[in-house]
């Protein structure tokens, strides 16, 4: 029988909603509702005190702004934000002993990264670099000619890609927290996507300079074109071409060959999220993680501000005191952040959140971290570095769903898996995102835009260990080439969001 509520911790004191409740229907044996509490939102266990703990996930995600019957909505208007946890004296390596379920496939088919060591290309694309946003409407209209001109002519390479951004020129380039955009754009430059053909376009005047885009060994007139240096807009486009052709001509011999999971990079994200994003999608993909990761593979898991009501249950995963000690320090970096803003991490849910059922900022997070798995955390990243150990890692970025993505593209993932409950047609272009949701009705409503339905886990037509199993197989169909993911298929891709937080001069 499906269950009308669910509820997850033994001490928790309210439940989610599987379906829209009426009032007057029974939730539990005993339990009526005293009020309808729409699909995803809180139905109160027992009568709960003003000022008294309201607890989800085992934790208290809030105290009562009043009185609250037994059977009663729990909403964002019926509690109060916590105090955040404290960072000093985390505990590490507390939580390191889980026993991960085994990998049923241990290889996939995928480019040998040309770069050496590091993780594999999971496509084969033609990246086009800029150093500046003014170069991006010429570039644009080469690209249009390079899909529709070159690209039928090699037929192994999947598509190309302009990496435009808003950096380069009026801003602060010196600034102390300009490494951000640097390190992105310039680790972007050799994604195992890209083949090992590096090609960037500039202008010839921005603060970005092309040796600081590029390594030393890739500044070379076979690889870079200023534009400021052409004589007209013609020429232009001829030299544009000119280079994606002798680029494109080495990428159409790449070849799949089978590869260790050890050679994959898998960047895990949420966006749109609901109250079942904890319950279905996430802790799914954190199953299929933790397989990945018992096969050899990496996995990150990402998100500031979603993550730091939990930071001190990523830091009792935390392997060592190296790892627990740069995630003190990014956290306290992202509240210095954010306070020179004036925001908080209250700033944090949307409205569609809030639809959707999560109350706060502290239920959110405890549903974020649940698709990192069980695995132990072997390394903590600042925004956009790169990986330099196999396994579970924290990679700090925001939680904007495009910053976050831009940002996990420079550290190096080959794919994505992107959880959702409200519904979001986000996209990336230089590595395929399979889109996961956390609702039968959501799966309905976007049946073409959804790869991987977890909804019947909250509806018990499917456990958790079948849903991450399932997932773990798409991610590795999708790192194979032998399955397309709809946005990538429909060729849905947003914008590359560079994360800034230096000053614009």
């Amino acid at each position: 029988m499906k269950p009308t509520v669910i509820k997850l911790r033994p001490e928790d004191n309210v439940a989610i909603a599987v379906e829209d409740i009426a009032q007057g229907t029974d939730i539990l044996p005993g339990l009526r509702a005293k009020q309808p509490i729409p699909q995803g939102h809180k139905a109160a266990l027992t009568a709960i005190p003003k000022d008294g703990e309201i607890r989800r996930y085992g934790v208290v995600i809030g105290y009562a702004l009043m009185d609250i019957p037994q059977g009663a909505w729990v909403n964002e208007d019926s509690l109060r934000l916590p105090v955040p946890p404290a960072l000093e004296d985390m505990e590490y390596g507390v939580d390191v002993g889980a026993v991960l379920p085994e990998a049923p496939r241990t290889t996939f088919l995928g480019y040998k990264n040309p770069w050496g060591p590091g993780p594999a290309g999971t496509r084969n694309l033609l990246g086009i670099h800029t150093s500046v946003q003014c170069v991006t409407g010429v570039l644009n209209l080469a690209v249009e000619r390079i899909r529709r001109e070159l690209l039928p002519k090699y037929p192994q390479v999947d598509g190309v890609v302009p990496v435009n951004h808003a950096y380069g020129c009026g801003v602060a380039i010196n600034a102390p927290d300009a490494v951000i955009p640097i390190r992105t754009l310039r680790h972007l430059t050799r994604h195992p996507n890209f083949g090992g053909q590096v090609m960037a376009v500039g202008l010839g005047c921005e603060k970005l300079t092309i040796d600081m885009l590029l390594e030393e060994q890739d500044n070379t007139e076979d690889n870079v074109l200023l534009l400021q240096h052409l004589k007209g807009f013609d020429r232009m486009m001829e030299a544009i071409l000119e280079m994606a052709e002798r680029k494109l001509r080495v990428l159409n011999g790449r070849k799949r060959e089978t590869l260790p999971l050890s050679d994959l990079l898998v960047g895990l994200q949420c966006g749109g999220s609901d109250a079942f994003s904890g319950v279905t999608a996430n802790p799914a993909a954190g199953y299929a993680a933790d397989m990945i990761v018992q096969a050899g593979g990496t996995v990150l898991f990402s998100e500031a501000t979603e993550v730091r009501d939990g930071a001190y249950l990523i830091a009792r995963r935390c392997a060592d005191a190296e790892a627990r000690d740069k995630l003190i320090r990014e956290m306290r970096w992202y509240d210095e952040y954010l306070e020179r803003g004036g925001a908080d991490r209250s700033a944090n849910p949307t409205p569609g959140n809030k639809q959707g059922g999560l109350s706060n900022i502290v239920e959110k997070a405890m549903g974020s971290i649940a698709k990192s798995g069980t695995a132990p955390i072997v390394e903590v990243l600042s925004p956009a570095e790169k990986p330099g150990k196999n396994g579970m890692i924290y990679a700090n970025t925001p939680a904007s769903d495009f910053v976050c993505g831009t940002c996990q593209l420079a550290s190096g993932i080959g794919l994505q898996v992107f959880m959702t409950g409200r519904g979001t047609p986000y996209g990336l272009a230089a590595a395929p995102v399979i889109k996961v949701c956390t609702r039968n009705a959501m799966k309905e409503q976007w049946g073409d835009l959804i790869d991987f339905n977890a909804g019947p886990v909250a509806t018990g037509e499917m456990s958790l260990k079948e849903a991450g199993l399932a997932l773990f197989h798409q991610i590795l169909d999708t790192a194979s080439g032998l399955y397309q993911p709809a946005v990538e298929r429909y060729g849905i891709h947003n914008d590359l969001c560079v994360f800034n937080p230096a000053p614009i001069t």
